[in-house]
């Protein structure tokens, strides 16, 4: 079933292309336009605004907290009805040390807040918060898809191997486009969204 979109499209192809393009050419401004900064750091207001600026050409809900309980797999993320007090105890997390970080992120990826969209845009806050406290971020690149989606299904249960696997990928490299670009994309390929590089977006303009 294909998610009602601002496009009007039906086919879901044809939707994940156009989403895939949009929204990174959105993830592109919120680095060269300098955005990002002005979100706030480690809570879900930052979260839902980066969300919100992703894939604003795309769904009305974007950046607003979804209204039905969703799963992936087996695994129910976090029902609605407690969400958003969920929400409010992981805003209380602390966020100083790379454990810390890493563990709030395993807990913001239970919630998950959205309909659609989660991993990519709780990805970029997580870089957020990692170069605000540690100044470093993960370059995607270097994390093998297979390797993270089998340590994330794990987190919630055992943390050591995503904690193992994104502080092996740490770079000193925060602001660096490159990084940042490649890392979008290995952040979508993990999605299955893998049809449109940001090198060529940037080409575009």
């Amino acid at each position: 079933m294909t998610l009602r979109n601002k496009l009007g499209i039906e086919d879901p192809v044809e939707l994940a292309h156009r989403e895939e393009t949009l929204t990174k050419r959105r993830a592109l401004e919120l680095y060269d336009r300098h955005i990002l900064e002005t979100f706030e750091i480690g809570t879900f207001r930052g979260l839902a605004a980066i969300h919100g600026y992703l894939f604003q050409d795309v769904y009305d809900f974007a950046g607003k907290m979804r209204t039905v309980n969703i799963a992936k797999g087996n695994f129910r993320f976090a029902p609605v009805l407690y969400l958003a007090e969920a929400l409010q105890q992981i805003d209380k997390m602390p966020q100083e040390t790379f454990d810390e970080i890493i563990e709030k992120y395993v807990e913001m990826n239970v919630a998950h807040p959205f309909r659609e969209g989660n991993g990519r845009s709780t990805r970029i806050w997580l870089d957020a918060i990692l170069k605000k406290s540690l100044q470093r971020v993960i370059d995607w690149s270097q994390v093998d898809k297979e390797d993270y989606l089998f340590a994330m299904e794990r987190s919630p249960v055992r943390d050591t191997e995503i904690k193992t696997l994104l502080r092996a990928a740490l770079t000193e490299k925060i602001d660096d486009r490159t990084v940042y670009m490649k890392g979008i994309d290995a952040s979508y390929r993990y999605e299955g969204y893998a049809t449109v590089k940001m090198e060529h977006l940037v080409d575009e303009k």
